[in-house]
């Protein structure tokens, strides 16, 4: 296994630089083997061949460990059921990420990254197929919105109920998203932002400052009684409830949706742990759902809440970026710690909790974006 990683790893540097020219090929190949295919895409492709290039990133890197290799690819096959992709489909696909491999490596590829890059794909494909039929779940479940509260011109907090299936998730996951309405077979990942609930209501809170595709619907087109599509709960930001440990939760801007899900399944039972949540944004005005956070600390004593602006100066609370201000009320080295927020914040937290000597166990994060 160390030299089928290193292999992988070492070709994939060949093709690391170009991966818009991968990715084309990719597809390309793809719809030639078989147009079929074709359909199961959206209309538009924009940020379709990002998605399988993080997912062969996230597969290389994790190869030679082989229980997050194998936890996160039989999830990755229960969750691309709602693309509709079968068996049969994967064979397919293999040609086609060999193909545009060596096309885009060029004269550095060599027969023994191939032999590599098959060995590893077969492993790939019979963990998704695996996790696929290990699922009794449907695909994807059908949802009505029945809440939509706008907050400035672009975020939303909305509610929806899942139909016909119960949707079972842990605080702190994230499920895919879809608006068919506006724009069918466009999924996107959002947290969600409560806890479980015997009535399979969901909250989430979307940002679009910009024209995204599906946050922009949600934010502003969608309203009560809007159909939507959720795929299967994935992620691992989740409560570790047989620590004893306290907890520290940082947020920043809609961060704050698996932050407020976390705080919510702890009150279900915690007694002992303090728990402290750091809720940042620039002006006083984007912290919104910072009134939702008072009204639990006045009636859980465990929890405190301290909010943060870092470009409001008459902001009646702490001044500067959230994780500057976490660093102000250290040390965490002996917390469970959580952190949500754009990358550039979940970069700026980690290395305040890395300075604190925070055993990387104890550290869980969820970005919206690369880090």
């Amino acid at each position: 296994m160390d030299n089928l990683a290193r292999l992988l790893k070492e070709s994939w540097t060949l093709v690391e630089d170009d991966r818009v020219r991968l990715s084309g090929h990719f597809y390309a190949r793809l719809f030639l083997l078989d147009p079929a295919l074709r359909q199961l895409f959206p209309v538009q492709m924009t940020g379709q061949g990002d998605r399988l290039l993080e997912a062969i990133i996230t597969a290389i890197h994790t190869v030679d460990d082989p229980e997050s290799f194998d936890e996160f690819l039989r999830a990755l096959g229960r969750d691309h059921r709602k693309y509709h992709v079968d068996e049969r489909h994967y064979a397919t696909m293999g040609v086609a990420l060999l193909d545009a491999l060596r096309s885009t490596a060029g004269d550095g590829w060599n027969l023994e990254y191939d032999q590599a890059w098959r060995e590893a794909y077969a492993a790939i494909a019979g963990l998704m197929v695996a996790g696929a039929a290990s699922d009794d779940d449907p695909p994807f479940w059908h949802a009505e919105v029945l809440t939509h509260e706008r907050y400035g011109p672009d975020t939303a907090v909305l509610t929806c109920r899942a139909l016909q299936h119960p949707l079972r998730w842990q605080a702190g996951q994230y499920v895919s998203l879809e608006v068919p309405r506006y724009h069918p077979r466009v999924w996107r990942n959002y947290s969600v932002a409560n806890a479980p609930n015997d009535d399979n209501v969901l909250e989430f809170h979307v940002r679009s400052p910009g024209a995204g595709w599906v946050s922009g619907a949600l934010v502003r087109r969608v309203r009560p009684g809007d159909l939507l599509r959720l795929a299967a709960p994935m992620g691992s930001m989740t409560l570790d409830r047989a620590s004893e440990r306290d907890i520290l939760c940082v947020a920043g801007g809609v961060g704050l949706a698996p932050i407020k899900a976390l705080v919510e399944e702890l009150a279900t039972f915690n007694r002992t742990r303090w728990v402290h949540v750091f809720y940042g944004a620039r002006q006083a005005g984007d912290l919104y759902g910072l009134a939702g956070l008072q009204e639990l600390v006045a009636v859980h004593p465990w929890l405190s809440v301290t909010p943060a602006c870092s470009e409001d100066p008459d902001f009646d609370g702490e001044q500067g970026d959230v994780p500057e201000v976490v660093a102000r009320y250290g040390p965490w080295t002996t917390h469970d710690c959580y952190v949500s927020g754009a990358a550039r914040m979940v970069r700026s937290t980690l290395r305040v909790l890395a300075a604190d000597d925070v055993p990387p166990p104890h550290i869980r994060y969820d970005t919206f974006g690369d880090l």
